[in-house]
């Protein structure tokens, strides 16, 4: 007769394990054998799955997860969420937060709340707090942390001799991080506005997304830009298939990052690209991608693969705004890349600036901001490393040329561009960087703060579309597209002073279309 089982209590660690086994398509019969519980529970936490990941995304400690068993929630559950929106929001911009300075949140946040009764924020809820949500420490000495020189050197040190460990090559080291862009934003000779046309006589329009980027120390590495829109399905996407999209776009209802989209993003588009990479350098697939402390950055635990070989590691809220790589002139270099592109693609197509600005698309923005991350030289990307890493530079022998777009070749640009002949210098400068301190993630208002710690969302449609009259979508079968080819073809062939590559990508287009004719004829 076998006795009875064992009472195990899993971590919430174990648990987040079990979530990944069962998602590479490990069976419940197996997983209970393994970690020695019922199949029930096995079945339980495949139903808590999305409670599970948000507990621990929103987790500030590794190895507090480990110990932790439940996920207890607070007698003040809309305070709790209150404060860790709050204290989330104060790490990523790297303001300095105590005890005292938590407990006096705390206070303003119950009463705001229109909660009943007497609450004292004691050390002991302070304590519990922190148990809570894993965050390691809370008392951080009470000077601004952005800028902390000494703590710069001291993670560099750190984070060397931990890569060294490790046993990391420059190759296998990456940097992500989201800005915004104001994709529609142009120059005015009198002012910038983020996001709005400045056209005279046109309708202002904000349009903002989301963008991150992500790149591996040498530069050579530099993965599809990760767009964050507003609607599922923008109007000018039409019949297009966002998986043949230069970039991988998803969307949420304010185009902002957050913790779900970061994590598919990190399994199903990070992980495999860096391991089909080191695999063609030759290297172990094993990897590293250092992330600054975003509220919507999930935690180490969540961001690993299966095999725990490729992971993130993450900056100190000290240090971040001071030597994150890609915020060193990189993403810069991208965004004046872009506006400098879509200047002279409106020059070079002949139009008025209002005839441009209505036709311009989200389509057309991200193929354009596609094109301008490719511009971005490995160099600069490796020199935004040097403080990390110094030697990257005498290891790879780069030759540090400029590559960054002048105010003075924008002016340039803007003399020839019709309403935007005289915009003065000053303008130029402030509309490059409209949106150079703009987040990747939304922050919040107390009173927004409140809102959502109350269950009140946002009513806006997760399907806006861009306000833009289009034409009805059409189905275009395969001889009408061979037959604008061939004129097209023909057209090339009578212009002389057309180079043969441009004709070349026709012919090999034609040629593409008569095969999927020939498939599409013989499978009927």
């Amino acid at each position: 007769m076998s006795g009875k089982r064992k009472r195990v209590v899993l971590t919430i660690k174990d648990k987040l394990d079990i979530i990944k086994k069962l998602e590479d398509g490990g069976s419940s019969k197996q997983l209970a054998v393994i970690y020695g519980i019922g199949e029930t529970t096995v079945r339980d936490i495949r139903k808590n799955k999305e409670k599970i990941i948000t507990y621990a995304s929103s987790s500030d400690s590794t190895s507090l997860l480990a110990k932790r068993k439940s996920m207890k929630p607070s007698m003040y559950e809309e305070l709790d969420k209150a404060m860790l929106e709050w204290f989330n929001q104060q790490r990523a911009k790297g303001n300095p937060v105590s005890g005292p300075i938590c407990a006096k949140r705390a206070e303003f946040f119950f009463y705001a709340l229109g909660m009943d009764g007497d609450f004292n924020p004691s050390a002991g809820w302070l304590t519990r707090f922190k148990q809570r949500h894993s965050i390691r420490e809370i008392n951080i000495r009470n000077e601004r942390l952005s800028g902390d020189e000494t703590a710069v050197e001291d993670f560099c040190s750190n984070f060397r001799d931990y890569i060294e460990r490790e046993n990391l090559q420059p190759e296998q080291i990456y940097n992500a991080d989201e800005t915004g862009l104001f994709w529609k934003c142009l120059p005015s000779r009198t002012s910038v506005i983020k996001g709005k046309c400045t056209v005279p006589g046109h309708k202002s329009m904000e349009e903002r997304v989301t963008i991150m980027c992500c790149a591996n120390a040498t530069g050579l590495h530099k993965l599809k830009l990760c767009v964050v829109g507003k609607a599922k399905k923008p109007r000018s996407f039409k019949s297009t298939d966002t998986s043949n999209l230069p970039v991988s776009y998803f969307s949420q209802k304010g185009a902002w990052m957050d913790l779900s989209i970061f994590r598919q993003w990190f399994d199903k588009i990070f992980v495999p690209q860096v391991r089909e990479h080191l695999r063609s350098k030759g290297l172990q697939e094993k990897a590293v991608l250092l992330l600054d402390n975003s509220p919507t950055h999930p935690n180490e635990n969540v961001l690993r693969s299966d095999d725990g070989q490729i992971f993130a590691k993450y900056l100190p809220p000290n240090v971040a705004s001071l030597i994150q790589p890609l915020n060193q002139g990189v993403i810069a270099t991208m965004k004046r890349n872009y506006r400098a592109r879509l200047l002279q693609n409106n020059l070079e197509e002949g139009n008025d600036l209002r005839s441009f600005w209505k036709k311009l698309t989200l389509l057309d923005a991200l193929y354009e901001i596609a094109m301008a991350w490719n511009l971005v030289k490995p160099v600069t990307i490796s020199r935004a490393w040097k403080k990390i890493l110094p030697t990257i530079e005498e290891k790879e022998g780069l030759d540090f040329d400029e590559e960054d777009i002048s105010v003075a070749a924008i002016a340039t640009i803007l003399q020839h561009t019709k309403g935007l002949e005289n915009v003065p210098t000053e303008n130029i400068e402030k509309w490059l960087e409209v949106d150079s301190t703009e987040p990747g993630y939304e922050v919040l208002t107390d009173s927004e703060i409140i809102k959502r710690a109350q269950g009140q969302t946002d009513e806006s449609s997760e399907d806006e579309e861009e306000e833009i009259e289009l034409i009805p979508e059409k189905h275009i079968n395969h001889a009408a597209a061979l037959q604008w080819t061939e004129n097209l073809l023909d057209y090339l062939e009578q212009q002389g002073d057309m180079i043969l590559p441009d004709r070349l990508v026709i012919r090999k287009l034609r040629a593409t279309i008569r095969n999927k004719q020939k498939m599409a004829n013989s499978s009927q």
